[in-house]
């Protein structure tokens, strides 16, 4: 059964899948209490920057909210042949909570108090024996059928805000992952990193604290049909698991749409990352994201793009560290042409110049590479 409850334009149309409508564990103290909201609390979170962002039509649309139930997730997959959990339009806003990747059990062993761990999750979890999930393993929310959206166009995906949704987050290795496993053989090792909200920060340690820098590891769509129902650990050219710390709140995502509908999904909440991901987990956490969706006709994109406030991001993914970076460059210089109006020659040169090549993420099958390009340096008219 599907219920939808209506509030009108300037409320909130709540999306209850299954007669499933869950708020989550007790919202601690220290985190924001209002869904979707922008964060005003401590110095200059990545919410408040975003409240300077502007971005051009269309007006927002309709708002929708979806929470992660065992019938509004896809547990490890993304696929053109999803069945679509909501249906919004070009220009529509999700306030869309995303449940963090370590399970319930795991956060016990880690020596969490199994108080604090997220119903949402518990129920999720209870439910797996009878969900289709793999061959991924991450608790994806959706899939979203965006209206208008078809392939060939872009999903532009504006991120007005993201909270942490609890006050904790998870750590992980093992023997069979991260980057460096020949290192630490036969060794797991998981850690509870308490998160303060208000201040944005994260208690690593004792005297290690470190900025609070929420976003969301894996936004994408579904891929080509051809693909069937890939793993949502690679990311591709449908976006998915990128695990670009750029995409914060006042960001926005460009993903290549490749079939009817785009089949957004969304998880893997981070509440900060480095470049590189080294251990193959992030400060893994749930986070509550406003976002604003849009369907752009006017652009075509092989690869999904980037943008901030202050910087354009070109990516690129492969399997070989070397040919991620080759991509990432040409779709600098492809960007550059593309908006600045540039020669390709001359693209070449203020990537070299002005550019800085990072590393996104060494851990998840191929290798992810950008290019922060600078806006500063564009002066003239």
């Amino acid at each position: 059964m599907r219920r939808m409850t209506i509030r009108g334009r300037a409320g909130v149309i709540a999306a209850i899948i299954g007669g499933v409508w869950a708020v989550g564990c007790r919202t601690p103290s220290s985190v924001g209490t209002s869904a979707g909201a922008p964060m005003t609390a401590g110095p200059m979170t990545d919410n408040a920057l975003a409240a300077r962002m502007t971005w051009p039509a269309p007006a927002p649309g309709r708002t929708f909210t979806l929470m992660p139930t065992p019938e509004t997730v896809a547990w490890g997959w993304y696929d053109a042949a999803g069945e679509p959990v909501l249906r919004v339009g070009s220009g529509d806003e999700l306030i869309v909570r995303a449940l963090s990747t370590c399970s319930p059990a795991s956060l016990v062993r880690a020596g969490l108090d199994s108080s604090r761990v997220e119903p949402l999750a518990k129920a999720i979890y209870a439910a797996r024996p009878t969900m289709k999930t793999g061959p991924g393993g991450h608790i994806l929310t959706g899939p979203i059928y965006v209206e208008g959206a078809d392939s060939g166009d872009v999903l532009e995906v504006r991120f007005k805000s993201i909270t942490p949704a609890i006050n904790y987050a998870c750590n992980s290795f093992g023997p069979r992952s991260g980057f460096l496993r020949e290192d630490f053989p036969g060794t797991s090792r998981s850690k509870i990193i308490e998160l303060d909200t208000v201040r944005m920060l994260g208690h690593f340690s004792s005297g290690i604290t470190i900025p609070l820098h929420p976003f969301f590891g894996s936004v994408g769509v579904a891929p080509p049909a051809s693909a069937g129902r890939v793993n949502s650990a690679p990311p591709g050219i449908h976006a998915g698991n990128l695990d670009n710390k750029e995409l914060v709140a006042g960001s926005t995502l460009y993903i290549p749409v490749w079939t009817k509908g785009a089949l957004l999904e969304i998880g893997d909440g981070h509440a900060g990352q480095g470049n590189g991901e080294v251990d193959i987990t992030a400060m893994e956490t749930s986070l509550i994201g406003h976002l604003q969706l849009v369907v752009r006709k006017d652009m075509h994109l092989a690869w999904p793009r980037g943008e901030t406030s202050t910087h354009y991001i070109a990516m690129g993914v492969d399997s070989s560290l070397m040919q991620a970076t080759k991509i990432a460059i040409r779709q600098a210089i492809d960007l550059l042409v593309q908006v600045k109006g540039m020669s390709r020659e001359d693209a070449y040169q203020l990537v070299s110049v002005a550019g800085d090549v990072d590393v996104t993420q060494l851990v998840d099958g191929p290798y992810g590479v950008h290019v922060m390009i600078p806006k500063s340096i564009f002066v003239g008219r």
